[in-house]
């Protein structure tokens, strides 16, 4: 009896040892990863990038299990308009009244839940934009290195209300929608 107990504990050591030790961290590689944005007007839409900082994504063998993001928000960057109209647009978003990047130079995620063994997983993690923590549930799909999500984000929750007309009466067809989109494509 003795030895059979000594032999399942041992066993237990190794089994708790082993799937610490599988864990491992990938760096997303920043260059060659994307992140788009698609912000909705009751007239349109607009089109744009942002940079991603640093990034990485957490495996235990060859499921995701944890990551974590920092996109630098003074990228932040209009695709669909040249000229003034770009200038002036990158402008208006940068300033307070939407991301305020000088004062909050970068928007980040952290992972607290991954559910799914792959290549489909659902994500949750707690997404910061211009000093506000929010939850958000989003699905991410793993493969071959790459990692992709698109998720929709209300601006309002972070304290980005301009052009709202959750918050602005008679904008009529100057209100801009409340969710913006982001498309992320992440090479790991």
């Amino acid at each position: 009896m003795k030895h059979t107990l000594k032999t399942a504990l041992v066993l237990i050591i190794a089994i708790a040892f082993a799937s610490f030790t599988t864990l491992k961290d990938k760096k997303v590689n920043v260059k060659d990863s994307t992140i788009t944005w698609t912000g909705h007007k009751v007239t349109g839409q607009h089109d744009g990038t942002i940079t991603l900082k640093e990034g990485t994504l957490a495996f235990n063998g060859n499921t995701l299990v944890d990551g974590a993001f920092v996109m630098d928000m003074t990228t932040i960057n209009t695709t669909d308009l040249k000229g003034n109209s770009k200038t002036k647009l990158d402008g208006h978003l940068k300033d307070d009244d939407f991301f305020g990047v000088n004062k909050f130079p970068t928007a980040t995620l952290d992972f607290t839940k991954v559910e799914g063994q792959g290549p489909n997983y659902t994500v949750t993690g707690d997404l910061t934009i211009k000093g506000v923590t929010k939850p958000i549930t989003f699905n991410m799909n793993v493969v071959e290195g790459t990692a992709t999500a698109a998720f929709k984000i209300d601006r309002t929750k972070y304290g980005i209300k301009y052009g709202s007309s959750s918050f602005f009466d008679d904008l009529q067809d100057k209100a801009i929608y409340n969710e913006f989109d982001i498309n992320a494509t992440l090479k790991f």
